[in-house]
């Protein structure tokens, strides 16, 4: 008997249901292992994407289930995402990206019909500078979004649909349908 057999039910209907999410072409979306030690059951995917620029982001989408429901979670069930992506200096100067991009976040929550609760979470910006025989570019820029919050029930479609939503914007990638001029995409 499997681990995923032993699970509790609404765990099993929670991880059918992200399995279930879609990934636009310009995504990888796959299986990982889930970080053992924050809750009795736990289930991860990790998504790649390349945007119009060649520029990669990289995500991961956690659900963590306690059914003893921690006070802090005010729920059974948990989503947790790290997502980093490189993004150009100018953009990485602009005094308004944090808000920016945990506004990428929470749209994505909203338009795909997610319900939550104790939504929270961080926007960090960093820029790196590589020295001597370090192999890459000399200056590096990127954006990281970690956020959690409590879905309000087991259907998690919208939460994974948001997932990957997020995914686009913070790669770049254009509105489904949406060919940018000069694209690779279209070509």
């Amino acid at each position: 008997m499997t681990a995923m057999t032993q699970a509790p039910e609404m765990f099993r209907e929670a991880v059918a249901a992200l399995q279930a999410v879609r990934p636009r072409p310009e995504m990888t979306l796959e299986s990982v292992r889930a970080p053992q030690r924050l809750a009795p059951w736990a289930y991860a995917l990790s998504c790649e994407v390349t945007g119009p620029a060649d520029v990669p982001a990289t995500g991961r989408l956690v659900l963590l289930h306690d059914p003893e429901g921690p006070e802090a979670w005010n729920g059974v069930l948990r989503m947790v995402i790290y997502v980093r992506a490189e993004i150009d200096r100018e953009l990485a100067t602009d005094p308004f990206l944090p808000a920016v991009g945990w506004s990428w976040l929470t749209d994505a929550l909203e338009t795909s019909g997610a319900s939550w609760t104790a939504l929270g979470g961080t926007v960090t910006e960093t820029s790196s500078a590589r020295f001597g025989d370090i192999a890459g570019p000399a200056r590096t820029d990127d954006l990281e979004l970690r956020a959690s919050w409590t879905p309000a029930d087991e259907h998690l479609r919208p939460h994974g649909d948001a997932f990957l939503q997020l995914m686009s914007s913070v790669a770049g990638l254009p509105p489904v349908g949406v060919t940018l001029f000069g694209s690779r995409q279209g070509s």
